[in-house]
């Protein structure tokens, strides 16, 4: 399916609070492509914004806690579609991918907390 018609429909779903689902790997994979590369696009000024912007380790912190934040809220919401996955008694394999996502997700979360700790005790031991 064309991008423009697959965007005009993915928009209208939104509007709706709906989210489309994609029926064969072909368009699972053609869709994991255009997020790739949405994404690589994106993120090319973000080393030059990033070294400009982070003068010591400080002001690391906020951006690192907004990112353990929605990572955080997306694990947790991940669960849930786990829980419904089991409950539903959907393929082993898609409940395996899950909780492999979700234990993913978990730690994670854990190491941004890990880095967000270091940006503290970084900015406490240069005083």
């Amino acid at each position: 399916m064309p991008l423009t018609r697959r965007s005009v429909m993915d928009a209208a779903a939104a509007r709706f609070g709906w989210r489309r689902a994609y029926g064969t790997t072909t368009e699972v994979d053609a869709l994991l492509t255009e997020q790739s590369e949405t994404a690589y696009t994106a993120s090319a000024s973000h080393a030059e914004l990033a070294t400009a912007k982070n003068h010591d380790a400080l002001a690391v912190q906020p951006g690192v806690l907004d990112v353990r934040g929605r990572i955080l809220a997306d694990v947790l919401y991940l669960e849930g579609v786990l829980t419904g996955a089991r409950n539903r008694g959907l393929p082993s394999e898609v409940i395996e991918r899950l909780e492999d996502v979700v234990d993913h997700g978990h730690e994670l979360t854990v190491l941004l907390a890990d880095a967000v700790r270091a940006t503290a005790a970084a900015h406490t031991a240069g005083r």
